[in-house]
């Protein structure tokens, strides 16, 4: 009886401290971790790199998601961090609002106006944006927009190809229609991170994404579940000759919570195709804001 006791006081225990995390943690994602931006830096292998074009720094800043949970003070610190850090250019990932939520369009486009490099800044779409009124905003306030679309730019006396699709454009045949007649380093900008497999067969050497969250919820040992399905959850991945970047992104969506997995925007900086896959973080980031 005695043993029996002890096996469920323990059960009762191990219960009561299960909880006790994950709603301490719930919390902490909730109060502190969702605002807690951090300032990723990487630099990315990429095969067929010009040495013009090598130190090449890229920022991305993606899945704002402007919402009753993500407010404009949120985006503004995001984009004072990555600001300060001043890449030569700078990609803007989709989903800058959530649902499609026409009312936070203007509160997303301007704490994003704030945001200048000297090669320009572009931007693709999420599955939360729609196609006319999102877009529109962000191209008043300078950013070029790239609708299965692509732009050339002149770096260093090279060419620099960003070609940037939607998030249902899927096919590699429709891929390779909007890179079709480029002759630089091409650049996809996917905001679904499941293009890495077609622009590995179109021999693209670099993809940028988001969408993930980086799973906004990674949990000990279960990780994160509910970015499972994706082939790069977060951060620095190869496959064949294709170097892909996933951003955990800035805002949140389904649950205002993050946990083990804080907010980031990042520089990444283009090096030569033998250079290892490496990433740092700034766990304290200065104070931009």
């Amino acid at each position: 009886m005695a043993m029996a006791i002890t096996r469920r006081a323990a059960l009762k225990a191990f219960v009561a401290g299960s909880v006790g995390v994950v709603c301490g943690g719930g919390a902490y994602g909730y109060f502190f971790e969702r605002h807690a931006v951090e300032l990723t830096r990487a630099d990315l292998p990429i095969v067929g790199l010009p040495a013009a074009l090598s130190g090449l720094r890229i920022g991305l800043l993606t899945d704002v998601h402007r919402s009753r949970w993500v407010s404009a003070d949120d985006v503004v610190h995001a984009v004072a961090l990555l600001m300060a850090a001043r890449p030569d250019l700078i990609v803007l990932g989709g989903d800058y609002v959530t649902w499609g939520d026409r009312q936070y369009v203007g509160s997303s486009s301007e704490a994003l106006s704030l945001l200048s490099a000297p090669e320009g800044v572009y931007g693709i779409l999420g599955n939360h944006d729609d196609d006319h009124d999102m877009p529109a905003a962000l191209s008043a306030r300078g950013v070029q927009m790239l609708k299965d679309a692509r732009t050339r730019l002149t770096i260093r006396n090279e060419s620099l190809e960003l070609a940037g699709i939607r998030f249902w454009t899927k096919r590699a045949t429709d891929i390779g229609a909007v890179l079709r007649g480029a002759t630089g380093t091409r650049v996809l900008l996917a905001h679904d991170p499941r293009r890495i497999v077609e622009a590995e067969a179109l021999k693209i050497p670099l993809v940028l994404s988001g969408h993930t969250h980086g799973g906004q919820v990674v949990l000990p040992i279960a990780g994160a579940v509910a970015a499972r399905k994706f082939p790069v959850v977060a951060g620095l991945a190869r496959r064949g000759n294709t170097t892909m970047f996933v951003s955990r992104g800035v805002g949140t969506v389904y649950v205002p919570v993050r946990v083990n997995c804080p907010p980031e925007v990042a520089v990444l900086t283009l090096q030569p195709a033998d250079t290892p896959l490496h990433a740092s973080r700034d766990l304290n980031p200065p104070n931009t804001a």
